[in-house]
């Protein structure tokens, strides 16, 4: 499956890039990569880190998460965060390991939340609907002018 991921990424780079108008020599100079890894980009035998997406992606002025997208790095329908994983892929200060503990333990994050939401919600309601009439009962039992009442006698 990561070749299929690989293939199409070389072939939508190669695109990107003749759409852009850019010879292979040009996007290499322009990406900071040399013309023979391009060009094994472009038809699928090498894999890019995601720093090299990130420069491709700069020369071509198309969003780094595209190429993370068509790369499989990132799937398509994770809205939520892809600031954030960008930011994270394209940081090299860390090595890809840690990069994908990383991200692992944000998924993990999104998903207890996520967990948690729909336990709340549920419990929520329940309580809510518990609460109701204790709060009714609780203004009728007290009177707002008690309690000034109790501090001007002191």
């Amino acid at each position: 499956m990561a070749s299929l991921n690989v293939g199409s990424l070389g072939e939508y780079i190669r695109e990107q890039r003749r759409h852009a108008q850019y010879s292979l020599r040009q996007l290499a100079d322009a990406a900071g990569v040399s013309n023979p890894y391009l060009s094994q980009i472009e038809r699928g035998l090498r894999k890019p880190s995601a720093e090299i997406l990130q420069q491709i992606a700069k020369a071509l002025r198309i969003s780094a998460e595209t190429l993370y997208v068509q790369a499989g790095i990132l799937d398509e329908r994770e809205e939520a965060g892809l600031e954030l994983r960008a930011a994270i892929f394209a940081d090299s200060l860390i090595n890809e390991r840690q990069k994908q503990v990383l991200l692992a333990v944000y998924d993990s994050f999104l998903k207890e939340n996520a967990h948690a939401g729909e336990a709340e919600s549920a419990d929520g309601a329940d309580e809510a609907a518990e609460a109701e009439p204790a709060t009714r009962a609780g203004r009728t039992q007290e009177d707002p002018d008690q309690g000034r009442n109790s501090h001007a006698h002191h």
